[in-house]
């Protein structure tokens, strides 16, 4: 240590190593605020700490989560004054701290320095060891130490600390009883755990003349490597599948990596490699215009940083036009490279684990232009509290860009009363899963350089219908979804389209089944027995958010049916599409339907025709009757030009064409195939 220590009285602390342990009061003071071979960076999230916010709190103002209210000297720490109990943990987690000394670092002005030393000091005298939850805590040593490093460890230069020696000696002992009592209560796994692993880490890394700071390193990266084998699914994805705590977790990995390799601690390879992993899926999910997409629990942010660190470390690999999670169940789709490129992902996959996972299988988020287009709502709210309770509505299949059957939610999801011992209020009813998830699985996938196949089942246990949807994205231009519904008795479909909240009041329906919103077409055909509207519906890109964003819905009553849908992103002026049915006969005997497609988009004038016949059957594919075309396989697309000659036709291995004239070349897609 490069510290300089100051002559000791007789005092004698057992935290601290020697000499640390015999100094005083303004002598410990005078040594952390010297140099000292500490590197770790003060993490300042600007949405927690947004000015206003911070001089609310200096009037005793305290606003998160949209929600303002009130609090009097000492605050009353162990009561909820909101109904939403993430409020109360917000003001617990005292991301506002870091803000206070942000402020302070600005101005120069102590009003900040005494707020969070009086706060700091009430809350010390209030709350006993764990209050709410680990993680809890685990945030608010992270933010302690980061206002800490701002206010003491790196100040505005000698004799400008602005906390009395007294109170930091208070602090530093509070930090070491709240980092104890993490080793011994660690969340089992998933993103708390990494939280609280990083601060026990950051702990033993800006304190180490603590007499455990050896042992919180050495137990925080070895625990850190295990959450990762843990917490990582094969393909990369954390266990709790959703992509905003995909990314908060990946975070606080690469924290204590980086935190460890800057202060000479060796790092695993295993932990590199499982880390790399982690990234690539949070570099390919990341819309191109940097968005992240909220599937399930989470917010609509970006996480640059986050990947800019990831290119800092293991350098920079390209974008892959189309990346696969199976263990997941996520399915990336983009046109190309650059920040307007065009961009789908599909979620065919489990529902994940904890309490995190939306009711949306088969839901896609579409994104191009630099900007969302067909958007997942979001969460909005953990709080079930209220005349409408929002987060069952946010958590619904109904919300999601897929099918509901019946206003039905594709897992049972029903109210059960809160237990002792946990976040929310005792006797307060909150919604838990009680049956099992739907079964999902990726039938098929084909890659060329002319179109992309992705073709998804899900079977609930809450109804006996049974959903296909096929994904087909043509010339890296355009987009075709066909929904497949089968079942033996008769249910009510409605297929959703969410859009985004910068559609509200700029949508225009110019015919029937046709939408143009802000960057997209949406077109179906007309179809006896199917309606479609736009409807009110809301978005939640940040938590305690809702806002207005239109919805496009087309319901069915039946018990088999088919919905087809054109999403074709463009923002060309006086683009044209419209969509239409075409009978076909099977030679089994079935009924379906092929899609015809004309899209017009400056001078160019595309005809195509589309058919999927759904799941094969075990008997092999049958042969389909399509206009002048026989085809011998499960699906086909087709251009013709403006005579009705065949331009080209696509379709898998193995199937055939043929024409009034004979057979007709196929250019086979290969499922899986490389380009």
């Amino acid at each position: 240590m490069n510290a300089v220590i100051a002559p000791a009285t007789a005092v004698h602390d057992a935290l601290w190593r020697q000499p640390w342990c015999g100094l005083d009061d303004v002598g410990l003071l005078a040594a952390l605020a010297g140099p000292r071979p500490v590197h770790y960076d003060a993490a300042v999230d600007p949405e927690e700490v947004p000015p206003a916010r911070i001089e609310g709190i200096l009037a005793g103002q305290f606003e998160f989560n949209g929600e303002t209210h009130a609090l009097p000297d000492p605050v009353p720490w162990l009561a909820n004054p909101s109904a939403d109990v993430e409020w109360h943990i917000l003001l617990h987690k005292f991301y506002w701290a870091v803000g206070l000394a942000q402020q302070w670092q600005h101005s120069g002005d102590a009003r900040y320095a005494q707020r969070f030393a009086t706060l700091a000091d009430s809350w010390m005298q209030a709350v006993p060891p764990g209050f709410i939850a680990a993680d809890v805590t685990g945030r608010r040593v992270q933010h302690w130490l980061y206002a800490l490093r701002l206010f003491v460890f790196h100040g505005r230069g000698a004799g400008a600390v602005p906390l009395p020696a007294a109170l930091l000696r208070r602090l530093l002992h509070s930090l070491h009883q709240q980092v104890e009592y993490l080793c011994g209560h660690l969340t089992p796994k998933r993103n708390h755990r990494t939280l609280e692993l990083l601060a026990i880490y950051l702990a033993g890394v800006a304190l180490p003349e603590f007499e455990r700071a050896a042992h919180w390193r050495a137990f925080a990266l070895q625990q850190t490597l295990d959450n990762l084998h843990a917490d990582l699914l094969p393909d990369g994805v954390h266990c709790e599948l959703s992509t905003d705590y995909h990314c908060l977790a990946l975070r606080n990995w690469l924290a204590v990596r980086t935190l460890a390799a800057r202060h000479g601690q060796p790092v695993p390879p295993e932990m590199d490699a499982a880390l790399q992993r982690a990234l690539h899926f949070a570099q390919h999910v990341h819309q191109p215009g940097g968005r992240l997409p909220s599937f399930s629990d989470g917010d609509a942010k970006s996480y640059g940083p986050l990947l800019a660190l990831g290119r800092q470390l293991y350098g920079t690999a390209p974008l892959q036009r189309r990346a696969h999670y199976p263990q997941a169940g996520y399915h990336v789709l983009r046109s190309g490279p650059g920040p307007r490129a065009q961009h789908l992902v599909l979620d065919c996959g489990p529902l994940g684990e904890g309490n995190h996972g939306h009711f949306d299988a088969l839901a896609i988020e579409l994104a191009a232009h630099g900007r969302p287009l067909l958007v997942d709502p979001g969460r909005c709210t953990y709080s079930e509290a209220g005349p409408v309770n929002w987060r069952l509505h946010f958590r619904g299949t109904a919300a999601h860009n897929t099918v509901c059957v019946d206003g039905l939610n594709q897992t049972a999801y029903t109210p059960r009363a809160v237990k002792g011992a946990t976040r929310h209020a005792p006797g307060s009813l909150r919604h838990k899963v009680s049956g099992p998830a739907p079964q999902t699985q990726l039938l098929a996938q084909a890659h060329g350089p002319a179109l992309d196949l992705l073709h998804g089942r899900c079977a609930s246990a809450c109804y006996d219908a049974v959903h296909q949807r096929c994904i087909a994205f043509v010339d890296r231009r355009y987009w075709i979804v066909r929904d497949l519904l089968h079942a033996p008795s008769l249910h009510t479909y409605a297929l959703s389209y969410q859009l985004d909240s910068a559609a509200q009041g700029a949508c225009e329906q110019p015919a029937p089944g046709l939408l143009h919103s802000p960057g997209l077409w949406l077109a179906q055909p007309a179809v006896a027995g199917q309606q479609a509207a736009l409807e009110p519906g809301w978005v939640s890109p940040r938590y305690g958010q809702r806002l207005a964003a239109p919805v496009w819905r087309t319901r069915e009553q039946a018990r088999d049916a088919c919905f087809d849908t054109v999403l074709w992103p463009t923002e060309t002026a006086g683009a044209q599409l419209a969509v239409a049915a075409q009978a076909v006969q099977g030679s089994g005997g079935g009924v379906a339907r092929a899609l015809r497609i004309h899209l017009q988009e400056g001078g160019e004038m595309l005809h195509d025709g589309w058919f999927h016949a759904g799941q094969a059957t075990a008997g092999g594919p049958q042969a389909w009757q399509i206009g002048a075309y026989r085809l011998q396989g499960q699906w086909l697309h087709w251009r013709e030009d403006a005579a009705g000659r065949l331009l080209r036709a696509l379709s898998h291995a193995g199937a055939r064409l043929h024409g009034p004239q004979g057979e007709l070349a196929l250019t086979v897609v290969l499922e899986g195939a490389a380009e």
